[in-house]
């Protein structure tokens, strides 16, 4: 077993290199000094090493900036994961993409499953949408039915990188009132119950007594939607029990409207899990305890 972990360095690939490291699994870490939108260095690379797995987190994720740097978020999230993909078809290794709840445009007042339409919105999400359609092209032509796995999820924060709930904790010690958009609906999701489930998804899990799952398209998300306003209060609440420094004292709910951004939202994207739960055998947890968690190992 191999284990190629691509954008190695971000937040969520630092996640998935826990886990695995956790489960004593060997793999090789490459991150922006291995660009995965140069095709003849990604199959070189692959070729080289002969890997078993390819986990693929690496992402152009500056949603806004996007809109003005759409071919080069297009490079790293359409081109780059279209290498990865013929480079591990070509090598026979599974590939696990992870993609995002932007894919839809949030017009659904029900969770949104796997073989929903999607609808993509701004740059950003035509660019990881494509990707996704970049990779189960290659899935569909090639002949050898090699593991592709699609992993979407959304509101994603974790340890090592910017993320909403680091970026409220901060702006809650500084000031003493907040305003928040409340009109959009999601699943919070914590980066190492991702990882965890991404590994379990390929079968690389040492306690699993199950094979890898089949391929495909796959949701997982913390359990439970929520606003980000709601979130927010959570945060605020959560974090003042574990003793940060927060002088905060109020958080206004506010409307998209009331703050415009370069990108459109979706306005619901609450993904629906019932696939990746029926695969693994698990519900994730609810969102307010995986915040909890990520809280009490972050405490200052």
């Amino acid at each position: 077993m191999s284990i190629w972990l691509v954008g190695a360095a971000g937040m969520l690939g630092q996640a998935v290199a826990a886990r695995l490291t956790d489960l004593a699994l060997p793999f090789d870490a490459t991150d922006q000094e291995l660009d995965i939108t140069d095709l003849a260095r990604v199959g070189d690379y692959a070729e080289a090493n002969r890997f078993t797995h390819v986990i693929n987190c690496a992402a152009y994720t500056a949603v806004d900036q996007a809109e003005s740097q759409a071919v080069v978020a297009h490079a790293v999230n359409a081109e780059g994961p279209h290498h990865l993909a013929l480079a591990a078809s070509r090598i026979g290794a599974a590939l696990l993409h992870v993609s995002t709840d932007y894919v839809f445009d949030g017009r659904a007042r029900q969770p949104y499953r796997e073989d929903d339409a999607c609808n993509p919105l701004g740059a950003y999400a035509r660019s990881k949408r494509d990707g996704e359609l970049r990779v189960l092209e290659t899935l569909a032509h090639d002949p050898g039915g090699r593991s592709v796995y699609i992993l979407r999820t959304s509101w994603l924060y974790g340890e090592g990188g910017p993320n909403f709930v680091a970026t409220m904790l901060r702006l809650m010690a500084e000031r003493r009132e907040l305003r928040v958009v409340a009109d959009q609906r999601g699943r919070p999701t914590y980066t190492r119950d991702l990882a965890e489930a991404a590994v379990s998804l390929l079968g690389l899990d040492a306690s699993a007594s199950r094979p890898a799952a089949d391929s495909g398209v796959y949701h997982f998300a913390n359990r439970g939607e929520t606003s980000w306003h709601e979130f927010a209060m959570a945060i605020l609440e959560y974090g003042r029990q574990r003793g940060y420094p927060l002088i905060a004292e109020a958080i206004e709910a506010i409307a998209t409207a009331d703050y415009p951004r370069p990108a459109p939202r979706p306005a619901y994207s609450v993904l629906a899990t019932d696939k990746i739960e029926a695969v693994l055998g698990r519900a994730p947890r609810p969102w307010q305890d995986a915040l909890r968690d990520y809280l009490d190992r972050v405490v200052p």
